[in-house]
């Protein structure tokens, strides 16, 4: 054999770089399902099957392209725990002349496959993934000699560098960013019974069979199978980003951060794991989202809100992964040394808007984003959770979960725990931010105008709190002063209180 061409999980592209030069005369493919990658974190079941759905998936079309495969399934005694233990007996029997590799998107898996491949003294070549518009030496590159690096101006470059919502040498509409649009929440009466849901895709005999695997044998695993309908084929994808663009992208911009119990998607993409597995490529989306402003079938401030995500922070927190790897896993800039409160894994809190935001992402594996930075990230920041253990949480519950784009959102935007290099600032709030952008303190027992007290918000108790712990560090913050200058105005006794209410509340929540 020549070439043995390394297919993970989250790479099911029939064109992905590590099938260039393919020869099916000489060449072959290597997928293989370990227990590790569902164990190193404790991954949800939602997350194990769509990894594992996708893949069996995946080995049909690659069957059906005749491409040869050697395919190592979960349910096989023979199989190895780890992609490590399972490549060094491969090798050892197909024995090929090199291997290929699209990049991953774990610095772990790459690091493990690589020393195999050392070991063996088979030579391992590694190919940029197409899936990105940038690779990790142009972000090194952007942020060479930079004091600081802000998402806002790598997103402006690549902008300008792919011509994408540019009108000739300025941004469409005259304006970069539109994110000031952005921030509407729902009315009283919700988003209305008109509210597009986005396709579902029944489970197929292959899908049946994961699940069935699936709840056998992670059984003890966290979240639920009955609501799974995730794309799984590119086909699928491809349908599924149609109905987003011509159905919820109009009105994604304004309700981008409005959170709504009982409604999952609301206007969001539902797009993140079809991305992150590979089914789609940013380009083909983001080119969909523009074709759509440009036409004008969608406002212009939920066109750019969307691809603002994609080619803006997609590709940031990618190039901030790899440059920083692996040192930037272990931040903690502000000492978090609290356990993550056990009911994470259950939803079982009597705070309504993370009982929902848990609640609905056992259910589904999936959340939106203000419900992960301003509801379970924002609580964990606010509480002083070890970064670390969020992030083998965010990392095992969400179907679209891949550490390249699941760590620094964790460790850096949500919790700050890289001290600046992510975020701008810790994005922290009060429970007012909750109670302006959803229902739900409406129907929960606490008030989140009241930080001390039997129905003090614990949200507001905290951030109060956070300030308290943090005064002398952001003192002179430029983005945070004026919230710690609001400290001004608590005497003594008041502080006193906080601190003892928010020490108390850690104790009952623990």
């Amino acid at each position: 054999m020549r070439e043995l061409v390394l297919v993970l999980g989250d790479q099911l592209d029939l064109d992905a770089a590590a099938f260039d030069g393919f020869d099916a005369a000489q060449d072959a493919v290597w997928m293989a399902e370990v227990a590790e990658e569902s164990t190193h974190v404790w991954s949800s079941q939602p997350r194990i099957a769509i990894f594992l759905a996708g893949m069996r998936h995946f080995a049909e079309a690659l069957r059906a392209a005749g491409r040869p495969l050697h395919y190592r399934r979960l349910d096989d005694p023979a199989t190895c725990a780890s992609l490590a233990e399972q490549l060094r007996a491969d090798l050892a029997l197909l024995r090929p002349q090199r291997l290929a590799l699209t990049r991953p998107g774990d610095w772990r898996v790459l690091q493990a496959l690589q020393a195999v491949a050392d070991e063996a003294g088979v030579p391992l070549v590694l190919r940029e993934d197409r899936h990105f518009y940038t690779t990790p030496a142009d972000f090194e590159a952007h942020a060479r000699g930079r004091k600081g690096l802000r998402m806002e101006y790598f997103y402006r470059e690549l902008r300008k560098r792919f011509g994408v919502l540019m009108d000739g040498a300025q941004p469409l509409g005259g304006t970069w960013n539109y994110d000031a649009e952005n921030r509407e929440a729902f009315g009283p009466a919700g988003p209305g019974f008109d509210l597009p849901q986005p396709p579902r895709f029944e489970p197929d005999a292959i899908t049946r069979e994961v699940l069935a695997l699936v709840r056998e044998r992670f059984a003890s695993h966290p979240g639920r199978l009955e609501r799974f309908a995730w794309p799984l084929t590119r086909a699928q994808a491809l349908q599924a980003l149609d109905a987003f663009i011509t159905e919820r992208l109009p009105l994604f911009g304004p309700y981008q951060d409005a959170i709504w119990p009982g409604e999952p998607w609301l206007y969001h993409a539902q797009l993140s794991a079809a991305l992150n597995l590979k089914l789609l490529t940013p380009q083909e989306v983001v080119a969909a989202a523009e074709g759509a402003v440009r036409a004008g079938r969608v406002p212009i401030a939920s066109g750019e809100g969307f691809i603002r995500q994609i080619l803006g922070w997609r590709e940031y927190v990618r190039g901030i992964y790899w440059t920083r790897m692996p040192a930037y896993a272990d931040g903690n800039a502000l000492d978090a040394t609290h356990d993550l409160p056990p009911w994470y894994w259950t939803g079982d809190t009597d705070l309504a808007c993370l009982r929902d935001a848990i609640t609905q992402t056992l259910e589904h594996g999936y959340a939106h984003h203000i419900q992960r930075l301003m509801v379970t990230g924002l609580f964990a920041l606010l509480y002083g959770v070890r970064p670390q253990q969020l992030h083998a949480w965010y990392l095992s519950v969400y179907v679209d979960a891949v550490e390249w784009v699941e760590l620094p959102n964790t460790v850096g935007m949500s919790q700050y725990a890289d001290g600046g290099l992510m975020a701008s600032k810790p994005y922290i709030a009060s429970g007012k931010y909750i109670a302006r952008q959803s229902p739900l303190c409406g129907g929960c027992r606490y008030r989140p105008d009241e930080r001390v007290g039997e129905r003090a918000c614990p949200f507001t108790t905290l951030y109060w709190d956070f300030l308290l712990r943090h005064e002398a560090r952001f003192a002179d913050h430029p983005r945070l002063a004026l919230q710690v200058r609001g400290l001004s105005r608590v005497d003594a006794a008041e502080r006193a209180r906080i601190q003892a209410q928010a020490s108390a509340l850690r104790e009952r929540l623990a």
